[in-house]
């Protein structure tokens, strides 16, 4: 059978995570991985047709097939499937977990179900976002395959049948195809690294390692809202997590939020708002090593930068480099941009949701000293900054946002009710009292709801974020009243939109956010309207693909992900959403 090519993009829906904490992959429906970077999340794409770059790895059945596919419980174990006019063909996929940061190893086990199954597979990196093909190609007397892309090493096992393909001068990628007897398997393992490789791997071992590695980092979550997909939401987190524990906002880059409209961002950065939201869903779950991880990560951050904390940081907490393009066309309708300019930005809310999370660890018994010294940092820096303009959640123009002010007074109320030490909590009692008093005399509408600026009168979904945590009781009129003009204002239909662009209908300038979608399903359950919070967290439960994966935006009319996969912040929301629902839940929001 002819070598399979490389496919073209498909919708995101479509694609499938598998990842290690240190580096993701993205499967098509065509048994394409498309999109990899190596060794870490933020590296150079080593299979880049994803962003219309060189680079793939496809493993795929011969002739017409239709596809499917689900997720092992509790981990980012991946199983394609395949029916063809004569066999079904399944191929077991997985990055080997917990993952090396210099080595990455690909982990597919293609088996025929049923009847006798013709594979055809071909691999192809190229380093360099596509601009640096496989050279040194070499086969050892056992089969094995060696080579380099870019500065990556390669080693391939269980291709001995593989053969050099031609393109231009030289080889640029492997090829081979396989006929499995009904109920044969076959593996194949694909290391990348950018230093010396190890001793050759044995799948079996490897793949019983990894099956081990997930039970123990996942937790049960039996108790709350649609458990398996609570813990389908923890798993990606979890894949998302580094050894640093910095867990990036998403495995991919320049993915659109709204064709041709310039809104394509690099997210494989670890986002300090972002981080504190997740280990705030795994305290509210009891999952603790996530908690563990975002507290540590988050700390060394506070420790290193003090009140110069940046927005987001690279999972071995470095500077996220500038924005820049690529020559490459995108993924169809965005862009080629890598980087990000959230680097040159200050976001006072960054504070606010680190104290939340400190506050979250506290309770859960899970604070050590190095933790209580950076509530002081988090806690001083929100003194001394307060009064500054910032770029606020959504990363706009600086101005005094409420969202950023609010969530500050939201985390020092939270951590004054953890701590042993009366002045201190006095202290940060009587500043949050201070600056929702300022932030009520300059931003407060005329109809008695919170709006979005002193310069701003508009609603904004983010206003519902600080009474959850906190900031303000729930029966307070400013709660109750945004809450209401939000849902009339900026709702469709049990979907969310964060605020109002311009006079467009709302769908027409951008997909429902699924992180605010969420927020109102806490804000209604927190006010009592059970039945209504439900609704909202089965509307936007479904926004999500066959893999159960959830980009930033939904375009409910096309039924389409749109932005970033798999984005972060909606898994933890809708992680944090399963818990509170639960009707055997007790714990009560602040």
């Amino acid at each position: 059978m002819q070598a399979p090519a490389a496919p073209g993009p498909h919708s995101l829906r479509e694609y499938a995570l598998i990842a290690d904490g240190e580096r993701g992959a993205l499967i098509g429906p065509q048994g394409d991985i498309a999109w990899m970077c190596a060794p870490r999340w933020d590296s150079d794409a080593v299979f880049g047709t994803l962003v219309g770059g060189a680079g793939h790895y496809t493993v795929q059945p011969a002739g017409r097939f239709v596809w499917g596919g689900r997720y092992e419980d509790g981990t980012l174990i991946w199983r394609s499937r395949w029916v063809t006019e004569d066999s079904i063909v399944e191929c077991r996929e997985a990055l080997a977990f917990p993952g090396d940061a210099h080595h990455a190893v690909v982990l597919r086990r293609v088996t025929a179900v049923e009847g006798t199954a013709r594979v055809g597979v071909r691999l192809e990196p190229a380093a360099g976002f596509g601009t640096r093909r496989l050279r040194r190609l070499r086969r050892d007397r056992a089969g094995v395959w060696t080579g380099q892309a870019g500065d990556l090493r390669l080693r391939w096992s269980g291709a001995a049948a593989a053969r050099p393909g031609p393109r231009g001068i030289g080889p640029t990628g492997l090829s081979m195809s396989m006929t499995l007897r009904p109920g044969e398997r076959h593996d194949l393992v694909l290391e990348l690294s950018d230093g010396p490789l190890p001793a050759a791997l044995d799948p079996d071992r490897i793949w019983k390692a990894t099956e081990a590695a997930w039970a123990r980092q996942v937790p049960r979550l039996e108790t709350g809202l649609a458990p398996e997909d609570a813990r389908h939401a923890y798993s990606v987190l979890r894949g998302l997590t580094s050894g640093s524990g910095g867990m990036v906002g998403a495995a991919t880059m320049s993915l659109p939020e709204r064709a041709e409209a310039g809104r394509n961002y690099d997210y494989r950065y670890v986002w300090i708002r972002d981080q504190c939201y997740a280990g705030q869903a795994a305290a509210a779950a009891g999952g603790h090593p996530l908690l563990d991880d975002a507290v540590r990560f988050v700390c060394a951050r506070l420790h290193q930068d003090g009140d110069r904390l940046m927005p987001a940081y690279t999972t071995d907490g470095g500077r996220v480099p500038d924005q820049r393009t690529l020559s490459l066309p995108g993924y169809p309708g965005g862009y080629d941009r890598v980087g990000n300019w959230v680097n040159r930005q200050f976001q006072l809310d960054a504070f606010g949701e680190a104290l939340l999370l400190l506050a979250a660890a506290d309770r859960q018994g899970r604070l050590d000293g190095t933790g209580q010294r950076a509530v002081d940092i988090a806690a001083d820096a929100v003194a001394r900054r307060h009064h500054e303009p910032d770029a606020g959640i959504w990363e706009l123009d600086d101005r005094a946002w409420t969202h950023s002010r609010l969530t500050c007074a939201a985390g020092l109320r939270a951590v004054a009710r953890t701590t042993s030490s009366p002045g201190r909590a006095g202290a940060w009692s009587a500043l949050a009292d201070r600056i929702v008093a300022e932030t009520a005399a300059t931003s407060l509408h005329p109809t008695g709801r919170w709006q979005r600026s002193p310069e701003d009168p508009g609603l904004d979904a983010a206003l519902l974020m600080p009474p959850l945590r906190g900031a303000l009781p729930a029966n307070d009129p400013r709660t109750v009243r945004t809450l209401s003009a939000y849902t009339a204002g900026l709702t469709h239909d049990h979907y969310a939109y964060r605020f109002r662009h311009d006079r467009r209908p709302l769908a027409d300038a951008e997909g429902a956010f699924l992180l605010c979608g969420y927020a109102v399903a806490l804000a209604e359950h927190q006010q009592g309207h059970h039945a209504e919070a439900l609704r909202w967290f089965e509307r936007n439960r479904a926004a999500c693909g066959p893999p159960g994966l959830f980009t930033e935006e939904y375009d409910v009319g096309q039924r389409q992900l749109r932005g970033n996969l798999p984005q972060a912040f909606v898994h933890a929301l809708m992680l944090e959403t399963a818990t509170r629902l639960a009707p055997t839940d007790r714990k009560q929001l602040p």
